[in-house]
């Protein structure tokens, strides 16, 4: 909604300029230095608006990225100027008038101050409109650093080293899996006779018990089986 009053100025502007097109332009807004382009960040800008009817002043709008227009200042033709607000002093424009040349000046033009700046004039009930200046700060664009084959081929040396540093031989990989096969092989064979030989001594010691055993019954019953031999008598 706030950008529908800017579209019905522009649509009048776009009118007043097919009427008056073969007459000639009644204002014209440029800057005042005819070889800039774009204004810089804190520059002092001056614009110009060239109004070919001497009994009407000039106001000044701008019209912003967003298609809203602001009113800055109205000059009058006798080199009266009324800011925003009916202020007669501005903090951030100027205004004058020289001739039919009505101009505007932005002390210190920033960021927020840029857009497209009309001037329109009032004659015989008839609003007339420049054609619109922009004002934009230079669009700037970063450039790649090129790349030289010096150093292209110095980082591919480097790489080739680190790769070559920190990579493996194949044979040398092979001899160390190899190893380390044989290693694994070598304890698991240890262990292996390590519980052979446990077995075979648990299996000795309980055989010995056993024996042990079996001997100590055999002797009992041997002793239990012994005839008792009696004394001999004393003959009578």
């Amino acid at each position: 909604m706030a950008a529908s009053p800017a579209l019905l100025l522009l649509l009048s502007l776009t009118l007043c300029h097919i009427g008056t097109q073969g007459k000639g332009d009644t204002v014209v807004a440029r800057f005042l230095n005819k070889n800039m382009k774009h204004p810089k960040d804190g520059q002092r800008l001056e614009l110009e608006c060239l109004n070919y009817d001497m009994y009407s002043g000039v106001s000044w709008i701008r019209l912003d990225k967003d298609g809203i227009l602001h009113f800055i200042a109205y000059t009058s033709t006798s080199s009266r100027t009324i800011f925003l607000g009916n202020e007669r002093t501005s903090s951030k424009f100027e205004g004058s008038k020289q001739g039919n040349s009505y101009r505007l000046v932005v002390k210190s033009f920033r960021a927020q101050d840029q857009g497209t700046y009309f001037c329109v004039t009032n004659n015989y009930q008839e609003l007339h409109f420049s054609s619109g200046q922009p004002a934009f700060f230079p669009v700037t664009t970063t450039a790649a650093a090129p790349t030289t084959p010096a150093a292209t081929t110095h980082s591919s040396q480097l790489t080739s080293k680190d790769i070559s540093r920190h990579s493996p031989h194949p044979e040398s990989s092979k001899e160390n899996m190899l190893n380390s096969c044989y290693k694994k092989l070598m304890w698991v064979n240890l262990a292996c006779a390590c519980l052979l030989l446990l077995t075979a001594i648990t299996i000795t010691i309980v055989l010995c018990q056993r024996t042990n055993l079996t001997v100590s019954k055999q002797c009992c019953v041997a002793a239990q089986q012994k005839p008792h031999r009696r004394p001999p008598q004393a003959p009578h």
